[in-house]
């Protein structure tokens, strides 16, 4: 057994091997396409260290860094060489290859980077914070009451930039002897201003419901998926009406260890294929496409298991409901959103239509998605989340001129113009 396992990891850490080489010899290529970055240019650097596995942890702050590069030129700083590889194709803000301590200290010595933001934990996030006269400041890649959103590990930064109220609480109760009135602040969910994208349908009368389930799971305790237990009964009951238009966006790895969840997947994309061939007009969505963000804005109703989409969707303010698991050992934190939550059971998805209608129309039911959505996120009006996003980079740009001052002396051989 241990022979088959350690057999499987070295299998595994050859082709690691085999795809970074590839990666760096297309790097090599790539890089001396690129035209240097203007010295001075960047004030604001983000560090991301990972491959391309991860990259969906700094996707979601492109179009956020887009428009605060309007104010403050942004240059990501990629350290490993597949997601590097990625990031030179795709990224809407410039990149640079900093492979070794070496090449990012040069990049460093050539900006006036005062600003430092990290979407994760990487261990080599360490590497950078050896550079002083800057503001390191953690921005994560979601919110949500996973054990990940209080780790001590906030402690390493100057300032975490977090979502709200629900998430000042989560860490007051985890972290000792933290200035949480200078060194956390809120600004809300900013990619939610930018959930966008073309509709594959003309808005009408329908009412759009998002069903949007996990995958099953590697273990029980981690078996949230319901497309088997819920998602066929639900999706059926939905088409059933005439008055719905169903988006269906299951997970990508949705079937990759049960055949009878990959069954049931197959079922419901073949259910809505069959229901737009009766009637055309209805237009149903199977989604499998890269881009998230119009589905959980277009949905009147968003349908999801406990998965980082609970709280995309929570953002926006609207309707939501959350599947509960039928594994009795799936880990379920019923603190937070999920002590007040819209539950769905399994016995009761085939009823979906009216809990659909309770959604919308029963004031008691919007009032209490109003409240979580508040004091996860605070103000979800569109624009308020970048407006406060833009601010504290704005207090912090402040914060830094007023420890420059201070220090002007210290300063002096950190200029991209100083002589080195």
């Amino acid at each position: 057994m241990n022979v088959m396992r350690d057999a499987r990891k070295a299998l595994r850490l050859g082709r690691k091997l085999i795809d970074n080489r590839r990666a760096h010899a297309a790097l090599r290529q790539k890089t001396r396409q690129q035209p240097p970055l203007e010295p001075g240019r960047f004030k604001i650097a983000v560090y991301f260290a990972d491959e391309q596995v991860n990259l969906y942890q700094i996707r979601q702050w492109y179009k956020p860094l887009v428009e605060l590069s309007k104010t403050w030129p942004v240059v990501i700083l990629s350290r490993g060489s597949t997601g590097a590889l990625r990031l030179l194709d795709e990224s809407p803000v410039p990149v640079t290859y900093v492979r070794t301590v070496t090449s990012l200290e040069k990049t460093i010595a050539k900006q006036d980077v005062r600003i430092v933001f990290y979407v994760n934990q990487n261990a080599k996030n360490f590497q950078m914070f050896r550079y002083g006269q800057r503001w390191h400041v953690f921005i994560n890649h979601g919110e949500s009451d996973k054990m990940y959103m209080t780790t001590n590990q906030f402690k390493a930064y100057d300032y975490a930039l977090i979502a709200g109220d629900a998430a000042r609480a989560r860490l007051e109760k985890a972290l000792w002897d933290y200035d949480f009135d200078k060194r956390a602040i809120p600004i809300g969910r900013p990619q939610a201003d930018h959930f966008s994208g073309e509709l594959p349908y003309t808005p009408d009368d329908r009412t759009v419901v998002l069903y949007a389930p996990t995958w099953e799971g590697d273990r029980e305790a981690a078996a949230y998926g319901s497309v088997a237990s819920h998602g066929v009964a639900l999706v059926r009951a939905l088409l059933a009406t005439g008055e719905h238009r169903v988006i269906y966006r299951p997970h990508p790895r949705s079937g990759v260890v049960s055949r009878a969840y990959a069954a049931a997947n197959r079922q419901i994309i073949d259910m809505l294929a069959a229901a737009n061939r009766s009637d055309p007009s209805a237009k149903h969505v199977y989604d499998n496409g890269p881009e998230i963000g119009w589905q959980i804005a277009a949905a009147d109703v968003a349908i999801v298991d406990i998965s980082a989409m609970i709280y995309d969707r929570l953002a926006t303010g609207k309707a939501l409901m959350v599947t509960r698991p039928v594994s009795e050992t799936a880990k379920v934190d019923e603190g937070g959103y999920l002590s007040a939550c819209e539950w769905l059971d399994a016995d009761e998805a085939g009823a979906i239509v009216e809990h659909v209608d309770r959604l919308l129309h029963d004031p008691e039911t919007t009032q209490r998605i109003a409240f979580w959505s508040q004091h996860y996120f605070g103000d979800t009006a569109p624009g308020a989340a970048t407006q406060r996003f833009h601010a504290a980079v704005q207090h912090l740009m402040d914060e830094w001129e007023k420890y420059a001052a201070l220090h002007a002396d210290d300063l002096a051989g950190r200029r991209p113009d100083s002589p080195h």
